[in-house]
């Protein structure tokens, strides 16, 4: 079992995004997203961005933001800007590279957005499921929300797509 130093999530920075890209296409291959995408919620919301080192190697990365609950941005697409009244963070993305899974990565991601999270004030978290991770996400204290309105959104992120918001968990 790998030591707190050597398995954790810092500040994902500008020059991160070239391996962040070879993440996502290894682990979402059939959800493509551009690296201009990435480099824009990293601009956007820096607090929000983190990469997974494990063993000294950046071997994951997430992306978060500031939303609003039940508003789904489409995959690979720009955000432009942050609502002026959020009132989630919104976790766009977290992949950890199949040889460095089993280390909590999500419940340790999910320690520091939650902080991050309280900072600015912000009492929920959302993000959408794919790939049958909603049984990971409602370990970590996030339930199904799901309406017609949600369903027609979630459309670019495939069909096991579902919407989870974790209430009151910062």
């Amino acid at each position: 079992m790998s030591t707190a130093e050597e398995t954790k999530w810092t500040s994902l920075l500008e020059s991160d995004i070239t391996e962040v890209d070879k993440i996502a296409r290894e682990i979402h291959p059939t959800l493509p997203e551009r690296w201009e995408v990435f480099a824009e919620k990293l601009r956007l919301f820096p607090a929000g961005c983190f990469k997974f080192m494990f063993e000294g190697k950046m071997v994951g990365y997430t992306f978060s933001h500031p939303w609003t609950l039940y508003s789904i941005p489409p995959l690979d697409d720009f955000l432009h800007t942050l609502p002026e009244n959020p009132d989630c963070i919104y976790i766009h993305d977290v992949a950890v590279l199949p040889a460095a899974r089993g280390h909590n990565a999500a419940g340790l991601f999910i320690a520091q957005i939650s902080k991050v999270a309280q900072k600015v004030q912000i009492q929920h978290l959302a993000c959408v499921s794919v790939y049958g991770t909603d049984v990971l996400w409602a370990r970590l204290g996030f339930r199904v929300v799901s309406s017609e309105e949600i369903a027609s959104k979630l459309g670019s992120y495939g069909d096991s797509a579902k919407y989870m918001v974790a209430d009151g968990k910062v």
